[in-house]
């Protein structure tokens, strides 16, 4: 890995001299976030909004929301403090002083690949209210079974990051350059802010290992931009492809939003 990404190991033992395990948090279905119940509410229950934190975008985005979100299945509580999506997971808000603590309580408790990915959404949640309201994103995904094994977190030589807000700098191939804060870290997933991923703000990355009972684990990367023109995003995915090709050769083509 480049130079940058070597400074990144030094600069994150620099600063937390500990760092055998991930911190994860005591429940990672349960985030504080900087808005109000309100405004909580509405990225729950308005499709528009949901869809942008839910996922990422593809031509079943939009049924994959209404079968999760708006089934007939779904309750919704009379004080606004709680919905029971389809399914019978629920996203329960709580209003705190500075905020809101959104917890997402499963039916089924066992971890798995449902759960990860309820870490993963909530977490989108929470960047979309607190950084990007009222913007619009644009999304790459994929997803698939490394050909070397391995964690996609240690292939991009990120496994030293662990706090949030400690700040990284790293390239991906064709020396594409990401630099920001950690947003979340837990035992299977990394949320990075990327500064140019966004024309005023950040974007986001999340990577994150799906461990299966049933075969071989996967990994699968979510990079989410906002008001970035064509060129610059092009070549923020032609970046992650290349790293898609180089580690997960037998993966399905880089899943992207379309552009103008």
């Amino acid at each position: 890995m480049s130079e940058p990404a070597d400074s990144l190991r030094q600069s994150s033992t620099e600063q937390h001299p500990a760092r055998d395990e991930p911190v994860a948090p005591a429940n990672p279905l349960s985030v504080h976030i900087n808005a109000d119940a309100r405004q909580v509410w509405l990225m729950l229950r308005e499709p528009r909004l949901v869809r942008q934190w839910h996922g990422w975008d593809s031509d079943t985005l939009d049924t994959e929301i209404r079968s999760i979100y708006f089934a007939p299945s779904v309750v919704e509580g009379p004080d606004h403090t709680f919905v029971t999506v389809d399914g019978g997971d629920t996203f329960q808000i709580e209003p705190v002083r500075d905020g809101c603590v959104v917890t997402i309580e499963r039916v089924e408790a066992e971890a798995d690949e449902v759960t990860e990915g309820w870490i993963t959404f909530l977490q989108q949640l929470r960047f979309a209210l607190e950084r990007h309201p009222s913007n619009t994103r644009r999304t790459a995904f994929f997803s698939g079974t490394p050909a070397d094994g391995g964690s996609i977190i240690e292939k991009l030589n990120a496994e030293q990051l662990q706090q949030p807000g400690d700040s990284y700098s790293l390239s991906l191939p064709n020396g594409h350059e990401l630099t920001g804060t950690v947003w979340f870290r837990t035992e299977n997933q990394l949320g990075l802010t990327v500064a140019e991923y966004a024309d005023h703000g950040e974007g986001l990355v999340i990577v994150a290992d799906q461990p299966s009972l049933d075969g071989p684990a996967s990994s699968l990367a979510v990079i989410s931009t906002y008001g970035l023109g064509a060129h610059a995003l092009r070549s923020a995915w032609d970046s992650w492809d290349s790293f898609r090709k180089e580690h997960y050769p037998s993966s399905d083509p880089l899943e992207t939003s379309r552009v103008d």
